[in-house]
């Protein structure tokens, strides 16, 4: 008979499905995990500390890369932070835009991680799937920025400007691809953003069963994710668990309806919770969001096209003014420059705000002394809380469920190591 040996363990940082910074130490019995002990830090950027060397606007960057796969998300905390503190009132325009991109962003997040987790566990064709839907939401992110990741697109008081009337078309015939292919593709390109965008609501409910056709009754992905890392309702509320990790769980906790923030409140959705707490039913849950979020991305859509109006307050102290004004009057100018060069001050005290994250509750904690930097930043990242449970998620499990466990987390270290 074999004789069982006793190993520790080193799981990444470089190990494919420990996705480039995590550190896990296992101690293990033969193969079956005794204990698990994540080491963070390897992509540490000290965000948090040097957002108290830069004044308000130019932390605002930051925001995206620290969950660099739902980077709107948190620049939307970080501004409602600050308008928080500010009793700014952000124009309704703004919110249903703000709404509408943190649904795409939540989009974006989910099939990377549907894409990536699958890809972890062996399925490889859904990662090639994913992507090419998220190839158009970036698009989107592109249009209304000028950059596919980190847009810096949110702004106290608003957004940095209104929707595009058109969106970026392909360019002719290649050796590639033919006069026809290049119409065919850029058939929903031909009007506006918002076009572009409800057309994408059309066709995704469709993309979604076939991720489904793919995943959900697999034998091979049940295997992989049925009754793996069960988390009870009372421990995943003990270990500070949100987001799906808490809803897989069985418990509707989502802070778009509990706290309503923006226009959430006057928006048709559903929580989608799960029954057994395992990988199985956190993946279902994450399924049924994405059809969620089209739904109230079709709804911000109808609403933004009735409804034309300011998209940024008109505080110039706060907000710049336009680019006309700046070029005519002195006054825009100056205010102009003053904004960017030296920023705005908050008044002395604290605020916290927080938003319904891809991943979980996203906060920010903000103390101010009353100059045009933070005394304080504290970020309340989802997955540090996720990445604590690694330990008891995966005990007396076998090697391979490590990965099972870590693609359910849906792990992302920029938010992390902060």
């Amino acid at each position: 008979m074999a004789e069982i040996r006793n190993y520790t363990l080193n799981f990444g940082p470089q190990h494919p499905a420990a996705h480039g910074v995590l550190r896990l130490v296992l101690e293990m019995d033969g193969e079956v995990i005794e204990r698990a002990d994540p080491h963070v830090g390897l992509l540490h950027r000290g965000t948090e500390k040097l957002a108290e060397t830069k004044h308000y606007l130019q932390s605002l960057p930051y925001m995206d890369r620290l969950d660099y796969v739902s980077m709107m998300s948190n620049e939307h905390a970080y501004c409602m932070a600050i308008e928080q503190m500010l009793g700014l009132e952000v124009p309704v325009r703004a919110q249903y835009i703000r709404v509408m991109f943190d649904e795409i962003t939540r989009l974006l997040n989910h099939l990377m991680w549907l894409g990536a987790h699958g890809l972890d566990i062996g399925a490889m064709t859904v990662f090639l799937y994913a992507f090419r839907e998220r190839e158009d939401l970036m698009d989107c992110y592109e249009a209304v920025s000028g950059a596919r990741m980190h847009a810096a697109y949110y702004r106290p008081g608003g957004v940095y400007r209104d929707l595009p009337d058109t969106m970026p078309r392909f360019k002719g015939a290649s050796k590639w691809h033919s006069e026809a292919e290049m119409k065919a593709l850029n058939e929903t390109r031909e009007g506006s953003m918002l076009d572009f965008i409800e057309a994408f609501t059309e066709r995704f409910p469709g993309y979604v069963d076939e991720y489904e056709t793919l995943l959900t009754d697999n034998r091979i992905w049940k295997q992989r994710t049925v009754g793996v890392g069960v988390v009870s309702p009372e421990r995943a509320l003990q270990m500070g668990f949100t987001g799906p990790m808490i809803r897989g769980s069985g418990i509707a906790w989502d802070l778009r309806k509990k706290q309503p923030y923006e226009v959430y409140d006057r928006l048709t959705f559903d929580i989608p919770v799960g029954v057994n707490g395992d990988c199985y039913d956190r993946y279902l849950v994450r399924i049924e969001e994405m059809r969620q979020s089209n739904h109230i991305i079709k709804q911000c859509v109808n609403w933004l096209r009735k409804n034309p109006g300011p998209v940024i307050s008109d505080d110039h102290k706060v907000a710049p003014p336009k680019r006309q004004e700046v070029k005519e009057e002195m006054e825009a100018l100056i205010h102009h420059f003053k904004l960017f060069s030296e920023g705005f001050s908050l008044p002395k005290g604290e605020a916290y705000a927080a938003v319904e994250h891809p991943k979980g509750e996203f906060g920010i904690y903000l103390l101010s002394d009353g100059s045009n930097k933070p005394y304080r930043l504290k970020i309340r990242a989802p997955g540090f809380a996720h990445l604590a449970g690694m330990d008891e998620m995966v005990r007396g499990h076998m090697l391979a469920d490590v990965v099972a466990v870590i693609g359910t987390q849906d792990i992302v270290f920029g938010e992390i190591d902060r």
